[in-house]
C-alpha cells in the first residue's frame, strides 16, 4: 500500500484512572493511565511497526497536554488532535473486580472529546490511508456524531477499509435504544469489526456466538471480518464460510483487562494490511487469533494500555512456548 499512514483512528483520549491500593489513610489511590480505545489501538499497531495517526479533541489542561505527548511517544501522528479551550479532558475511573473485569465510570458531561467537529475533519489524510478505525464512543452525542459520520463517508469514497469496534460503554448513552441505533450504524458502514461477547448479546439477544455472529452478518453484509471476543476463553472468527476458534493463553499474571481488546484489535488490523481480505483460508484466521490472542494476554499483565502494549518478540515467545 502506498499510503502515508497504515491506520488513521477517530474518537475518544482520556485518562484512565485505576486502583492502585490504598494510602496509609486508608484511602483508595487511582493511578492515571493514558487510554482511550482508538490510541490504544493505534499504539499497539506502532509496536508492530505500523505508521499511524490520530483525529480527536482535548481539554485545555494537563491531563490533555500529557496525552499528547504520551502519544507522541508511543509513535502516533498527533496532528490532528485539537485542543477544547471551553470544556475538559475526558476522565474514567476504572474499578476492577478480582477475576480481572472492569466497571466504568467517567466525568464527560460533555468533555472534550464530544467536542470534535466536522471541521476538525482532515479528508486529505483520511484518503491516503489504509485503513480507517473508529469506535461507538464518539457516536454518543453531538458534534462528534456528525463528526465521526463525516470521516466515514470519506473513507468510503476514497476506497479505504473501514474497522469499527463498538466498545459500548452503557454510562455515557442516553438510552440503550440509542446506543443500539448508533453501533447498528457503525457496522453497517464496516469491513472489519471486532465486538465482545457482551456486545454480541446486547445486539442480538443471542448467548451462542455462532448465531450472534450469524445474525450481525446478515444483517450487514458489508461486513468482510467479523471476529468475537469472549475474555479468558478466547477468541472467534467469521469469514466467508469459515468459523474459527483459538482459545485464550491462560498464563497466570493477570493484573486487569484495560486494552486487551483494543490489542487484539491493533493484532487484527495488523494481519489484515498484511493479508488483505480477499482469500483468507482458515489456517490464517488461525495464526491471526493466536497472535491476537497472546498479545492481548501480555497486555493484561500490567496497568493501562498505551503505555504496556507488548514487543512482537514477547508475543512471539509466547507463541513459540504455547503450542
Amino acid at each position: 500500500m502506498n499510503q502515508n499512514f497504515d491506520v488513521v483512528a477517530l474518537g475518544e483520549l482520556l485518562v484512565d484512572f485505576t486502583e492502585s491500593g490504598m494510602s496509609p489513610q486508608g484511602n483508595p489511590l487511582f493511578e492515571a493511565n493514558p487510554g482511550g480505545a482508538p490510541c490504544n489501538v493505534l499504539a499497539m499497531l506502532g509496536k508492530l511497526g505500523r505508521k499511524t495517526a490520530f483525529i480527536g479533541k482535548v481539554g485545555a489542561d494537563a491531563f490533555g497536554v500529557s496525552l499528547r505527548r504520551t502519544c507522541e511517544e508511543a509513535g502516533i501522528c498527533m496532528e490532528h488532535l485539537s485542543v477544547d479551550p471551553g470544556h475538559h479532558t475526558t476522565l474514567a475511573f476504572v474499578q476492577t473486580a478480582a477475576n480481572g473485569d472492569r466497571s466504568f465510570s467517567f466525568s464527560r458531561n460533555p468533555g472534550a472529546d464530544q467536542m470534535l467537529s466536522s471541521e476538525d475533519i482532515p479528508e486529505e489524510m483520511i484518503a491516503q490511508a489504509g485503513i480507517f478505525h473508529f469506535g461507538s464512543l464518539s457516536l454518543t452525542h453531538e458534534p462528534s456524531r456528525s463528526a465521526t459520520c463525516k470521516a466515514v463517508d470519506i473513507a468510503k469514497k476514497h476506497g479505504v477499509t473501514i474497522s469499527f469496534d463498538p466498545n459500548l460503554r452503557p454510562p455515557l448513552w442516553d438510552s440503550p435504544e440509542d446506543a443500539k441505533a448508533q453501533i447498528e450504524w457503525g457496522l453497517q458502514q464496516s469491513d472489519v469489526v471486532k465486538i465482545a461477547d457482551d456486545e454480541l448479546k446486547f445486539l442480538t439477544g443471542d448467548e451462542d456466538f455462532d448465531l450472534g455472529a450469524a445474525a450481525l452478518r446478515a444483517k450487514f453484509p458489508s461486513i468482510r471480518l467479523l471476529n468475537v471476543t469472549a475474555g479468558a476463553e478466547g477468541s472467534y472468527s467469521y469469514y466467508k464460510t469459515h468459523r474459527v476458534y483459538v482459545p485464550s493463553f491462560r498464563l497466570g499474571g493477570t493484573i486487569e483487562t484495560t486494552g486487551a481488546g483494543d490489542t487484539f484489535c491493533a493484532c487484527v488490523l495488523h494481519f489484515v494490511l498484511e493479508h488483505g481480505l480477499e482469500d483468507l483460508a482458515e489456517t490464517d484466521l488461525q495464526k491471526m487469533l493466536r497472535f491476537a490472542n497472546a498479545a492481548a494476554y501480555l497486555v493484561t499483565t500490567k496497568k493501562g494500555a498505551i503505555r504496556s502494549m507488548p514487543a512482537p518478540d514477547d508475543v512471539n515467545r509466547i507463541l513459540t512456548t504455547e503450542r
